[in-house]
């Protein structure tokens, strides 16, 4: 692995894998009454957060004080960002007192790519804009690799078909699943309505190796796994669609289409969910649902990427 992880396309193929080894033994470490492992004792990890969070920022808090780190969380609302001051000047204080990895989200797409520049600490990405989310999609491969495994092992995603349905123009865990879930061999569809259907993706979807359509009923019978996307409503600025309803009849996981996947197929969501919109509460709460399994998994895979840029061969 490469120092920081600012992208789902600093992983190869067998950097994942690897991750995803620990990360199933990092798994076990929830199963046990003392939840602590001495490998990042002394090491310290800031977790800074520009934008509003719940599981992401949560389960790198967590999976830094399992591994024994002394972690810190610092919100743009708490920090000297909300009194004017640049994230130039907020990140360059930050490391001059000696931290180790900076784990960072952003409202602007690139800024995880910037700071990284700028500190000598190890940056992970966790969320700029809408560009990627390259921890997500690591937990989102894992959990459905963990669905199609038996005994307890890791099943592959070569040739399963994964339809992602949602917000694509938003959304930055659309970006980093299409490349680690088709560089993992799985064959992805992404279905949205047109004025959510990001620009050029077309020429993008040739180049990288996936599959678009506006036909969500179309895709689904055929579908090995289907990960639904939040309509992120504070991005967006005019209408994407003329009313909720319109959306969901045409794009929701509604009980009509649920009925449609075998029983076996898992359904993901990245979080948080706006039921009854791109997903109904039946698939929410379906035996199917892998959505806390992805919550779950969060914590394991995050403290794989802390252990492998901090503790093992990642660190620079």
């Amino acid at each position: 692995m490469r120092k920081h992880l600012l992208s789902a396309e600093d992983l190869t193929a067998d950097d994942v894998h690897t991750l995803f080894a620990t990360a199933a033994e990092m798994h076990d470490v929830q199963r046990r009454e003392v939840k602590k492992l001495p490998a990042l004792r002394g090491r310290t990890v800031i977790n800074l957060f520009f934008e509003d969070s719940t599981r992401t920022r949560s389960s790198f808090e967590i999976a830094g004080k399992w591994l024994s780190a002394d972690t810190v969380n610092i919100t743009g609302k708490g920090s000297s960002a909300s009194k004017g001051e640049s994230l130039r000047d907020t990140v360059l204080t930050i490391g001059s007192m000696g931290v180790d990895a900076l784990v960072m989200r952003h409202g602007a797409s690139g800024s995880a790519q910037q700071v990284a520049q700028w500190v000598d600490a190890v940056v992970i990405n966790a969320g700029d804009g809408t560009h990627e989310h390259p921890t997500q999609a690591l937990l989102d491969a894992y959990t459905l690799m963990r669905r199609f495994g038996t005994g307890g092992r890791l099943g592959s995603l070569e040739g399963r078909h994964v339809v992602i349905v949602g917000d694509l123009t938003h959304s930055r865990v659309f970006r980093s699943n299409v490349v680690t879930l088709t560089r993992l061999g799985a064959r992805v569809t992404v279905v949205a309505p047109p004025t959510l259907m990001p620009s050029g993706i077309d020429a993008w979807s040739r180049a990288a190796g996936f599959a678009t359509s506006y036909d969500l009923d179309e895709v689904l019978p055929t579908a090995d796994a289907v990960m639904m996307l939040r309509v992120q409503r504070e991005r967006m600025s005019g209408g994407f669609f003329p009313t909720s309803r319109e959306y969901t009849v045409g794009y929701g996981l509604t009980r009509a289409r649920l009925g449609v996947l075998g029983p076996d197929v898992p359904i993901c969501h990245p979080g948080p969910m706006n039921r009854g919109l791109e997903i109904a509460a039946d698939a929410a709460d379906a035996a199917q649902s892998a959505v806390l399994e992805q919550v779950s998994a969060g914590v394991a895979v995050r403290m794989s990427v802390l252990y492998h840029l901090l503790a093992g061969e990642g660190v620079a």
